[in-house]
């Protein structure tokens, strides 16, 4: 069985989007509206620091309908799952109050185990009910912190899991996965011009550590742990290419 198809689904597909309420999920969101029938979205409280992101998905999905009137009849349902277990199980630094570093196994405390595989667990199940045939997730193993589940051997494995566990043709479609954050940026761009990115810079949540008053120009974070890093150095090579919006 494929691994996640690369380009884009047909045009009469359902989707069911990994919304977090981050700058990749949103760039994500607006992927698969621009190119799927019907798209809903999905997310997960698992007890994560940075939880102001959850907050932020509502008046997301408020705001894309209204300034995208064309993608507006294509946004479905929502779903956010409560999957706190996940958190009290975890022991790292985007669900305990610790530093973000690098541990003795090479990845950084940072890393959920297990996370995207539950996730993606989770949402096949819920598309399954819906009648959704797609999942769009914003793992990328070119701009990342080195987690295992976002590389697109781990997708391409749980794909097959999946559609094999569910007796069902269920595809994984990461548009991101070999883009650096400058190219996230520019897809942005692309997908909705600066009525987009500047709906990413003003409304969604990527800090780790859960900042969401320290304005930046790329967004709201403290600026210093890794997901601000990564997008901030990918901001400024998209503006510096004369990409800005």
């Amino acid at each position: 069985m494929a691994g996640p198809a690369p380009g884009t689904p047909p045009p009469d597909s359902r989707a069911l989007v990994l919304f977090s309420g981050g700058q990749d999920s949103t760039t994500c969101l607006a992927w698969a509206l621009a190119h799927c029938m019907h798209v809903e979205t999905i997310g997960f409280d698992y007890g994560q620091r940075h939880r102001v992101e959850l907050d932020c998905r509502p008046q997301l999905r408020t705001l894309i309908a209204q300034r995208f009137p064309d993608w507006a009849p294509r946004l479905g349902d929502d779903h956010l799952l409560d999957l706190k277990l996940l958190g009290q199980i975890s022991d790292t630094a985007l669900t305990q109050d610790k530093a973000i570093e690098l541990q003795a196994n090479g990845l950084p405390s940072s890393f959920v185990p297990g996370r995207n595989l539950i996730f993606l667990s989770f949402a096949a199940a819920v598309a399954y009910r819906r009648g959704l045939n797609l999942l769009v997730g914003g793992m990328c193993e070119t701009d990342f912190s080195g987690y295992p589940d976002c590389r697109d051997h781990t997708m391409k494995a749980t794909q097959l899991a999946l559609s094999l566990g569910l007796d069902t043709r269920l595809e994984i479609h990461t548009p991101l996965m070999w883009l650096d954050k400058a190219q996230t940026w520019r897809l942005a761009s692309r997908l909705g011009g600066a009525a987009l990115v500047d709906l990413i810079v003003e409304e969604t949540h990527t800090c780790y550590l859960g900042d969401h008053h320290t304005r930046h120009a790329w967004g709201f974070g403290c600026g210093h742990c890794p997901a601000c890093a990564l997008r901030a150095r990918g901001h400024t090579q998209f503006l510096a290419e004369g990409h800005a919006a």
